[in-house]
This record gives structure tokens, sequence and C-alpha cells, in this order.
């Protein structure tokens, strides 16, 4: 599961640069105290699928810390195609808006806010399948955390899951919500299989209701399939007939281990995947 990408366009303060701007500072208040707030889409296949609610949840990612985004995720969305249009129609592209403030103590001044528009080329990963190992480390609760924003300072534990993972030789992590039921992979959503429901964890303010586990949830229940969100066990997880994951970089893909348990590529994931894929192909943003 590697995510590797280039360096590719930054739009800032109304011009497009290459590389890797220095836009923000030691001083930002973004760098220091974490008011930076981002969001993800994708451009494959020639189509951006939910480009305008992606860049929309950056805005109000952004009102949630604090912030006043002086765009709409529908202004943010014809950038995006701008600069979409500045790469090859077969390219594969990861869309990434961002807000800071450059200042503030404690709190960040809203009347600082930023922003800037990443679109770097980053392969679409092939599904082959990934592992996973249950984590030590938990997601926060709402009352611990700006869960419900994709803030910047939510990743140090996100990273700290992954990368105890990686030591114990897995792909990713399982990771257990203040409760101790299931919350989400590390950084993607979680669906499994049992006697032909599908089962995933109900949004509880914990993790968040990814617009990819929305729209997928949406498209198997309108192709027939039963579709249950409430809380998870592990154990239940473990017993699974297949368990799959849906996030922004690589839209759907198969789980094959979890701890010491493997999974087959299972029919459930592929038809969850070819909806998509469909529903993708024939959306413009």
């Amino acid at each position: 599961m590697t995510h590797a990408m280039s360096a590719g366009l930054v739009y800032y303060d109304g011009v497009w640069h290459t590389g890797n701007p220095g836009v923000l500072g030691p001083q930002s208040h973004g760098v220091w105290l974490g008011s930076t707030v981002f969001d993800g889409a994708r451009f494959f296949d020639g189509c951006a699928p939910d480009l305008v609610p992606h860049c929309a949840r950056a805005v109000r990612s952004a009102r949630l810390l604090g912030l006043e985004p002086q765009l709409t995720g529908e202004e943010i969305a014809e950038l995006a195609w701008r600069g979409i249009d500045k790469f090859g129609p077969r390219s594969q592209l990861y869309i990434k808006p961002v807000f800071w403030a450059d200042d503030g103590f404690i709190m960040p001044d809203p009347t600082t806010t930023r922003f800037a528009l990443c679109i770097s080329e980053a392969a679409m990963p092939e599904p082959t399948g990934f592992t996973a190992c249950l984590s030590s480390f938990r997601r926060p609760a709402r009352d611990m955390a700006p869960t419900e924003a994709k803030a910047s300072c939510l990743y140090p534990n996100v990273a700290r899951c992954v990368r105890e993972a990686n030591d114990k030789g897995f792909n990713t992590a399982l990771v257990l919500d203040p409760n101790g039921n299931v919350a989400e992979f590390a950084y993607t959503n979680l669906f499994f299989a049992k006697d032909g429901q599908v089962h995933t964890p109900a949004p509880n303010g914990t993790f968040l209701n990814g617009l990819t586990r929305q729209r997928v949830v949406g498209l198997l229940r309108a192709a027939g399939v039963e579709v249950i969100e409430r809380a998870v066990s592990y154990a239940e997880v473990l017993a699974a007939d297949e368990v799959f994951a849906t996030g922004n970089f690589f839209k759907v893909g198969p789980c094959t281990q979890l701890d010491d348990r493997t999974f087959p590529i299972g029919e459930t994931y592929k038809k969850a995947r070819a909806l998509y894929w469909e529903f993708a192909r024939a959306s413009n943003g």
C-alpha cells in the first residue's frame, strides 16, 4: 500500500506554482499550533468523482477549526478542474485543498485564513489487497479531538497506528474507538460481508463518515445488497467471510489478512468496486 505522489502543482494567492512552494513559515499558526485542515479527491479515467463534496468538506473542516474560508466547495472544484487541465487526460491525480491560519495564539486568528490547492500525480494502487493488524492505539472521541473535521492534527495518531502495524509486518491497522468497538482501518473505512449481508461500523463521531464510504453504501443498497451500519466488534471482523475498505486514495480495496486470519478477495468486494467504478466513470465531479 504505497502512496507515492509527485510534487505537482500548487495554487496559492492567485498563482500556480510547481513543486512545493514555501507558503507556510515556522511562525504560521497552521505549523506550530495545528490549525491546518485538508481534503483529498481523485482524478482518474477522465473523471473526478465527488469532487465538489470533497471540496465542500474542506470548507466545513476549516470552519470546525475556527477558520473563515473565503471559498465555497463549488469554487474550489472549479479551480481544481483548471488545474486538472494542466495534466494529461490519462493522468491519475490526487487533489488536495488545504486551509490554515497564518496567525493567532492558541486559537487561530480567523481573519488570517489562507488557502492552497495541491494537485499531484499519484497512481491508483492495484487492488491486490492489503494486510492489517489490531492496533494498540484508539481513535479519539469527539469530545477529545476535532474528529468531525479532516484535520491534520489527527494524523499523528493515524501515523503511529500505521507505524506499529508496519513494524509487525502489516500494511495498516484496524483501530478501535474509545468504547472498544471497531472504528475503521487506520485511514480507511471498514466493511465486511457475512452470510450475504454487508456490515460497517456506524459513524459515532470518532471517525470520518467518508465520502467514498457513503457512496459505496448507497450503491450497494441500490443494487439490492443489505448494508447494516452498527456497532461492530473485532471478533466479528475476524469471523467475516470477506473484508474490504473504502478510502479516497484507492477508493475500494480488499483486505486479505487481519492478524492471523486470511480472507479471500470476495465477490461482495468485487461488486462494490465495480459499482463504484461505474458510478465514477459516469460522474463529472
